[in-house]
């Protein structure tokens, strides 16, 4: 297999299989859109017309989604073709893969920029909301209950119910989709769960706005928080356990 055939595998691979959940749930809400692009009429005649349009919407699902906003259908045909036609190519072996490298490092650092950008407009914002207190850190909290009795300590280990959401409102994790409470150490969590947590006592319930720096920073956390992204937890500490 060439070295085209390899970066051709990883583009559908990963920018494919691993998102077709995504594509799907999303086409459905983009039916509204239908007609506002004019394309070529095709006809899916038997199952290599039907895969190879499927391909070609999930591809392009998936690169949009990496921030990709424009595309040269005729450049990207005639390299599919040369490859599958064993055709010359314009673009020699060993530049493919620095090409595609350097376009997609500088789509996700601007992405990253608009994550700060994003994030420093709305806790700028949400400051000045006089139910919001923001600590020295930069971490910002709104207290829904105020329980009673002690506070934790950076040491301590408690039990807790939560939801945690990006800016855009999309739920990452939640112990209450899950209907169990969670049980861990201040030490062994991000900064701004160990700096919020010790706000509360037992019987509160806070919603954190935690900036990126003091959750997971430029590194973000699986395909779920992307790099440099605010973090937004609604948290009640149920009880400290030492």
């Amino acid at each position: 297999m060439g070295i085209y055939s390899r970066s051709l595998a990883i583009i559908i691979i990963f920018l494919f299989v691993n998102e077709m959940q995504v594509f799907g749930q999303r086409s459905k809400k983009n039916k509204k859109n239908k007609g506002q692009i004019e394309s070529t009429q095709v006809l899916l005649l038997n199952q290599n017309d039907s895969v190879s349009y499927a391909l070609g919407m999930g591809m392009a699902e998936n690169l949009k989604t990496s921030g990709m906003d424009s595309l040269s259908y005729g450049a990207f045909q005639a390299g599919l073709k040369a490859i599958f036609n064993s055709d010359s190519t314009l673009i020699d072996a060993d530049q493919v893969q620095l090409i595609l490298q350097s376009y997609f490092v500088g789509l996700a650092l601007k992405a990253t920029e608009k994550n700060l950008e994003e994030e420093r407009a709305f806790l700028a914002k949400n400051k000045l909301r006089p139910e919001v207190d923001t600590t020295a850190s930069g971490l910002q909290y709104e207290v829904i209950v105020q329980g009673e009795g002690p506070f934790p300590n950076a040491n301590s280990q408690v039990t807790v119910n939560y939801e945690g959401k990006l800016l855009n409102g999309d739920i990452f994790d939640s112990s209450y989709e899950r209907n169990e409470v969670i049980q861990f150490s201040l030490e062994q969590v991000i900064v701004g769960w160990t700096e919020g947590l010790q706000l509360m006592n037992p019987g509160s319930k806070f919603i954190l706005y935690i900036p990126s720096e003091l959750a997971w920073g430029e590194r973000g956390a699986g395909e779920d928080i992307p790099p440099n992204s605010m973090v937004i937890f609604t948290v009640e500490l149920i009880s400290i356990d030492n």
